[in-house]
């Protein structure tokens, strides 16, 4: 039993690279939205204001105010947005500039 759970990680792992070097099969991959997302931790993390956040990605002030009071709940692809600007927010202001 030990060998078959030692393929499978090994198998899991050339999985990964495969996929980290664009050569994967995406066919079963699955991408992970969580339900609830932290508006003012990815806005504070960025050191940013409620008007800077929301004019240099594209929001309304009132709906990221919303957001941070739990009043509201940002939607799934709106959370896949919020996810991208906290891991990579320059390259998010670059592809709106060149917008």
């Amino acid at each position: 039993m030990t060998r078959n759970i030692a393929d499978d990680i090994r198998q899991g792992l050339a999985d990964a690279i495969a996929y980290a070097n664009g050569d994967g099969n995406l066919a079963g991959f699955r991408v992970h939205i969580p339900e609830k997302i932290d508006v003012k931790a990815i806005r504070t993390g960025l050191g940013m204001t409620q008007d800077g956040f929301a004019q240099r990605f594209g929001f309304s002030v009132g709906t990221l105010r919303h957001w941070e009071q739990g009043t509201r709940q940002p939607e799934g692809p709106t959370r896949a947005y919020l996810l991208v600007i906290q891991r990579d927010p320059e390259a998010v202001r670059k592809a709106l500039i060149a917008a």
